[in-house]
């Protein structure tokens, strides 16, 4: 495989899925070639990423259905965690359970207080296939179960309940990228 430039710049940016789409809905499928196929999907991830200004991406909110995800995310104290998993499974969380602010790629302009635990693992793979595993806490923590649950084929509105839930929907039916494909 071909060493490439990432996190990217280089890759074509793909436009983000919107809620409403059903390939937010769908579980995405376990990666099962380490090629360069998959080295330029996570160039463009990171790309597109970047573009829509975003901390973390997974690979079914540009349209491929494959357990893929990118990041580049601060946790609490600023530190700066940047790369990307491949295959990734949430194997542990922890700490409190944190109502935070929480927004989302595929949600744009709409933010809701969403419960996650204050620390996550997550194990998997990098494009080359070598096994890894990250941890986070605080915000960092927050974008890694976000993210896996992208994966499975949820979003953080899945988690919310009550008002902050029917809010945040009716928010989304409203947003001008809505379209009308937006339901409770």
């Amino acid at each position: 495989m071909r060493k490439r430039s990432i996190p990217g710049g280089l890759g074509p940016v793909r436009p983000v899925r919107l809620l409403g789409d059903s390939m937010l809905g769908t579980p995405c499928a376990e990666v099962t070639a380490f090629d360069d196929d998959l080295a330029a999907l996570v160039e463009s991830m990171f790309a597109s990423m970047y573009a829509a200004r975003g901390v973390g991406l997974a690979a079914n909110q540009i349209g491929v259905g494959l357990r893929v995800f990118v990041y580049d995310c601060p946790d609490d104290e600023d530190r700066r965690h940047l790369g990307h998993l491949v295959n990734p499974r949430l194997v542990h969380t922890g700490g409190l359970r944190v109502r935070g602010p929480e927004g989302c790629l595929s949600l744009p302009g709409i933010e809701a207080g969403t419960e996650r635990f204050d620390e996550a693992v997550v194990e998997g793979f990098t494009m080359d296939g070598t096994p890894v595993r990250v941890e986070g806490t605080g915000f960092f923590a927050r974008c890694l179960q976000h993210e896996c649950d992208h994966l499975d084929g949820g979003l953080f509105t899945d988690r919310l309940t009550g008002l902050r839930r029917r809010r945040a929907l009716r928010a989304a039916r409203r947003a001008p990228w809505a379209g009308g494909a937006v339901r409770s």
